[in-house]
């Protein structure tokens, strides 16, 4: 594993422990050139994933995709970025457990929302607002009576 500091090639593991959820293997390592440390992490390889979109076309599946739209959701709210970073792990996973080879963004849009109502509310409407392209105050006013009403 290459340093991400001076690029050498001869780094150690000095500890290697399960991630938080159990889904990866998270080691530490020590540049023995530069004597910085750095984390790897290692996951299960999984099957590509093919994204269909509104208009039909295919893309590969982008974690980072996901991961910035949660977090722009979550932005200036009290989510800290364990919870944002175990959402988004919840929500890949849920997204992998399918065993499909395709899945359409509609239903990784609705995926996200059910994770983040259950994170933050706020976060939620935001997401909803954007995803469900809410064209006036109405359909934002009928989406949090929904919301209090489930309360």
């Amino acid at each position: 594993m290459k340093c991400p500091f001076c690029g050498n090639e001869d780094t150690k593991v000095i500890d290697s422990r399960p991630s938080d959820d159990n889904s990866a293997i998270r080691r530490r390592r020590n540049c023995e050139s530069c004597n910085k440390r750095f984390t790897t992490y290692e996951k299960v390889e999984t099957l590509p994933l093919a994204v269909i979109k509104k208009d039909l076309t295919r893309e590969n599946y982008d974690r980072s995709k996901l991961e910035s739209g949660v977090v722009r959701s979550c932005h200036k709210r009290p989510v800290s970025v364990e919870k944002i970073n175990s959402c988004v792990e919840d929500i890949e996973n849920t997204i992998f457990n399918k065993g499909v080879k395709e899945i359409s963004s509609s239903e990784i849009g609705e995926i996200v929302m059910e994770r983040l109502k259950e994170l933050d509310q706020v976060a939620y409407v935001r997401f909803a607002s954007v995803y469900r392209e809410f064209k006036d105050v109405n359909t934002f006013k009928s989406e949090l009576e929904k919301l209090l009403i489930k309360e």
